[in-house]
């Protein structure tokens, strides 16, 4: 019989595992994260006496007319493609040719008829690495990644009004990608450290 996978239980079984070495105390409680298809919720937890001091979740009365601020995204993606464009043509220039090599190929300023220019390219173009919030910039005008963000800084407010300067971070077996990166992301912009 084949065995079937189950989301949840593997969800489950991560969080279980990460639980197993975290724990809220006084000092740092802990910030756990619960994501639904639709929802995302966050609470600021004492684990040793068992009380959570700020909770927050995209269910809000303040958050139920929520829209994502539009950013002028469309705009720096044309000037960074530019950008991009200009670099491999300079790296072109600047790397070694090969004669009969494969990786002749011709850019599509060069494909102009009349041109008869060729560039060669690279193997491999690196960018720099990005920083988290640079990350999720590509995802940021999607609405549940916004809403996200802000339960975040809500939760963070809360806990910096209870006096809570730290917290350590409890991801509930999700990846840290999406909307709980937005999330943590929104809870450090407030001031929140872990």
């Amino acid at each position: 019989m084949i065995k079937q996978f189950h989301a949840n239980k593997a969800r489950l079984k991560r969080h279980m595992r990460l639980r197993n070495r975290l724990a809220g105390t006084q000092v740092r409680p802990r910030l756990s994260v619960f994501r639904s298809g639709n929802q995302i919720y966050a609470q600021v937890i004492d684990d040793i006496s068992g009380h959570t001091l700020a909770a927050a979740s995209s269910l809000e009365a303040s958050l139920k007319d929520f829209t994502p601020a539009s950013q002028a995204a469309p705009v720096a993606q044309a000037e960074d493609q530019a950008v991009y464009e200009e670099e491999v043509e300079v790296m072109a220039e600047a790397a070694p040719s090969k004669k009969g090599a494969k990786t002749e190929k011709t850019s599509k300023a060069s494909n102009k008829p009349g041109t008869g220019k060729k560039t060669v390219l690279t193997a491999a173009v690196k960018s720099a690495k990005k920083t988290p919030v640079e990350a999720l910039v590509a995802i940021s005008s999607n609405h549940k990644v916004a809403l996200a963000r802000e339960v975040g800084r809500l939760v963070a407010q809360r806990a910096k009004e209870k006096g809570v300067e730290e917290v350590v971070f409890d991801r509930g077996g999700y990846p840290y990608h999406g909307r709980v990166a937005a999330l943590a992301e929104g809870a450090r912009e407030v001031g929140l450290k872990f």
